[in-house]
């Protein structure tokens, strides 16, 4: 995992960065290109059918659409499916159960079968999987 202050040219925002996109205030702290995975798509979609109001339901919602709307996302193929050995295997090494983890680890395996970092508002998340290279969005307090 690396914690690096360059801009990548293309990345990965996992579903935590999704999310946070409008408290994020620098935008040196995200990839030229962002991208998002279908993992990401599938996770957002979780939001609102286990909300617990009609209010979070609405701002799960609309975290849904904007990105839909915004990203053309990256496939969980054949290449990620290989990929995912490799992380479920290094984070086995590191004591983490891979399927607690499954939606990140799966994010990862894209993020590894293309060749791109993640950017991540969590960066824990990812701790111990071999070859990824992470990078820690801050986000400031919410007001």
């Amino acid at each position: 995992m690396t914690g690096a202050t360059v801009t990548h040219m293309r990345g990965i925002l996992d579903t935590s960065t999704v999310i946070m996109l409008s408290r994020i205030t620098d935008p040196a702290s995200l990839p030229a290109e962002p991208l998002v995975t279908a993992i990401t798509l599938a996770e957002l979609t979780v939001g609102p059918l286990v909300a617990k109001d009609d209010a979070e339901r609405a701002a799960r919602q609309a975290h849904v659409q904007q990105a839909e709307a915004d990203f053309d996302p990256l496939p969980f193929d054949a290449a990620a499916a290989r990929a995912f050995g490799r992380v479920a295997a290094s984070l086995r090494a590191a004591g983490r159960k891979p399927a607690a983890r499954a939606y990140d680890a799966m994010i990862a395996a894209i993020a590894l079968a293309n060749r791109l970092p993640i950017y991540t508002c969590n960066p824990n998340d990812f701790i111990g999987i071999d070859g990824l290279t992470v990078v820690p969005v801050p986000v400031p307090p919410a007001p």
